[in-house]
């Protein structure tokens, strides 16, 4: 859950500049002249780096119905999900920036200089009171994984998952049944927690930790007394190595991205949109339309390339707004999964409840899975007033 803002070692020139072919398929006839002059310079990045791929649409319409035939064509072998807080909200995680419901927005007891502090490695080190009270609150097992999960499951059991990546830090994917290798972390998990001083670093396991929270004790490394952490990515501190080497071979084969929850506001997180090839379909999942950078602007700056739901020239992208859980139930019962998902949440559910002897449904997920989703749209025009994820 935590969004942290590290810098992209490994993020190359030549990525960055496959990034600007996402601007324009071909100048439009009457393009002013800066027009004409940003299209001699994307044309001149590609010719030089000898990048120059074609874009080819492989939808045959830019709406859910499209994506679904694309889905079960033979085109569509390798689906990469990527995913915000927004799939956990469901299961009673609140979301980061929300204006009332937000996590930001619901620190003022913990008195710190500005909300993020909670999530500063630095602030961590000096205080990390704050942040074990909110662990406490927000702790792993005390929540079910959402329809969305399970929809990344079914797509695994599918043979469709190539990998999902996450920046969320509760570990649900895991608990809806996402092995280690069919996931990137990418801010960390509480899976595990590691002693801060670099001359120990001796590792705790997730039990470990609940059993410290809970007892209202910051938790101290056994061996050296230095404070312990979870591994999850703070503020100030590098993503973990396997992002970065699984994105190096993992976006060179994917044919769908299916992008859920998440304001692609973080980098570097955000860019990996602009990592696909040329052509491969983008499918957002979400509250309101995310990522519409302008592409060439975020090339020169690193920053992924935009998506592009309403111009006269997009050509992969479809925005499916609304709730998350009713989106993928929406895409499912296109794809004729829809019951399928709906009996892994069931069975899933109960499975959790009887290890814990509890029957608690997520707030909105568990009470009736088969609720029909609203009249959600895959849909290219913005809605105004609906905030980030």
């Amino acid at each position: 859950m935590a969004e942290p803002d590290p810098s992209d070692p490994l993020e190359t020139q030549a990525g960055k500049v496959q990034e600007a072919q996402d601007t324009d398929l071909d100048a439009e006839e009457g393009a002013s002249g800066g027009e004409a002059e940003m299209d001699f310079l994307r044309s001149l990045f590609s010719q030089t780096l000898g990048l120059g791929s074609q874009k080819e649409r492989l939808l045959d319409e830019l709406t859910l119905e499209g994506v679904v035939r694309y889905m079960q064509s033979e085109r569509c072998q390798r689906v990469i999900c990527l995913v915000g807080a927004g799939i956990s909200t469901s299961a009673g995680i609140p979301d980061f920036r929300s204006p009332t419901t937000g996590l930001y927005a619901n620190l003022e007891k913990y008195h710190l200089p500005y909300p993020e502090a909670i999530f500063e490695i630095g602030y961590f080190k000096k205080h990390p009171e704050p942040f074990f009270a909110l662990a406490k609150e927000l702790y792993p097992g005390q929540f079910k994984p959402t329809i969305c999960h399970y929809f990344i499951r079914l797509l695994k059991e599918k043979g469709l998952l190539l990998r999902c990546y996450t920046q969320n830090i509760d570990t649900l994917e895991r608990v809806a049944g996402l092995e280690p290798e069919d996931l990137v972390e990418a801010h960390g998990t509480f899976y595990t927690s590691h002693c801060t001083s670099q001359l120990c670093r001796h590792e705790y396991t997730l039990g470990w930790m609940k059993e410290k929270l809970f007892s209202e004790v910051t938790p101290k490394c056994e061996k050296c007394q230095s404070v312990v952490k979870p591994d999850i990515i703070f503020f100030g501190e590098n993503l973990p190595s396997r992002f970065f080497s699984c994105l190096q071979s993992d976006f060179r084969k994917v044919d769908l991205l299916i992008i859920m929850g998440t304001s692609l506001q973080v980098q570097p997180f955000a860019s990996l949109i602009g990592k696909a090839p040329l052509s491969t379909p983008r499918l957002l999942i979400n509250k309101e339309k995310t990522g519409q950078t302008d592409p060439f602007l975020g090339m020169m700056m690193g920053l992924g390339g935009g998506m592009d739901f309403d111009s006269k020239k997009a050509y992969r992208d479809v925005a499916w707004l609304g709730d998350c859980d009713q989106g993928c139930l929406a895409l499912t019962d296109l794809l004729g999964w829809k019951k399928e998902l709906e009996d892994l949440v069931r069975k899933e559910h109960a499975h959790i409840d009887a290890q814990s002897g509890s029957s608690t449904p997520n707030p909105t997920t568990a009470a009736s899975p088969r609720t029909s989703p609203p009249p959600g749209k895959a849909e290219a025009k913005t809605t105004d007033g609906e905030k980030p994820q």
